[in-house]
């Protein structure tokens, strides 16, 4: 297999989010805000050891590529996570 190919998605199709950030009250309400009207779950995924950074699961169903990229930029854009997978 080429490890150049991009793996072949079939949309629409559910897609997990991993988000990262430092308050996950303020995460979630960056998520809302992002998703607005959409239907989705979040979950609790991982806090650090130190307990600095915690990390959610954030499950929607998208319809296509461009919007999955759509909704990774404006999850990223927000300043309360810090990163998103």
């Amino acid at each position: 297999m080429d490890m150049s190919q991009q793996p072949l998605i079939e949309y629409p199709c559910q897609w997990e989010y991993k988000i990262i950030g430092l308050d996950a009250v303020l995460m979630r309400s960056a998520v809302a805000a992002v998703l607005e009207s959409l239907a989705y779950t979040i979950e609790p995924s991982h806090q650090s050891s130190g307990g600095k950074y915690v990390s959610l699961t954030v499950q929607l169903t998208v319809t296509d590529e461009a919007f999955r990229h759509r909704i990774f930029e404006e999850l990223k854009s927000q300043p309360a996570i810090r990163m998103v997978l």
